[in-house]
């Protein structure tokens, strides 16, 4: 497995693959919901997981909070391929993601869990933010809050 920070148009064209099969086709989720303005390079900092074939198994990507917040970074759009579940790349796929958090200097992650995934997050150290659940594309999401220091 090897995680990568997506620095071209190639590797950006594999995460929105994979996005497009796990959200667009397996949860239904509109193409005008889940690809947006922060799927161009340089908006958002993606990362793509590969396996040991070389082929893209898991994406996510992250971009601060709010503009010009430099202490919490979003993680969103953490997708893995739907026959490859259950082996622990959405771990490793977070892991990534948090090292390069990290090393871009924010000190929290917030992101919005589909509600089926909390005990994930939760595993991860995530903890939510609030009591409450929120529909997002018609699925059912939490807040959770991870603090990197």
């Amino acid at each position: 497995m090897r995680a990568v920070r997506v620095v071209d148009e190639a590797q950006l064209r594999a995460c929105l693959s994979i996005r497009r099969k796990v959200f667009i086709e397996e949860q239904r989720v509109p193409e005008a919901l889940e690809i947006d303005e922060f799927d161009q390079l340089g908006r958002a900092v993606h990362v793509l997981l590969y396996d040991d074939s070389g082929a893209p198994v898991a994406t996510a990507r992250f971009r601060p909070y709010h503009p010009g917040d430099s202490d919490t970074a979003k993680v969103q759009r953490v997708a893995v391929l739907a026959h490859l579940r259950g082996r622990g790349l959405g771990r490793r796929v977070m892991q990534a993601v948090e090292e390069l958090v990290r090393e871009a200097g924010f000190r929290e992650i917030v992101l919005d869990a589909q509600l089926h995934a909390e005990r994930f997050y939760e595993k991860l150290g995530y903890r939510r933010a609030s009591d409450d659940v929120f529909d997002d594309a018609g699925i059912p999401h939490v807040r959770m809050r991870k603090s990197l220091m």
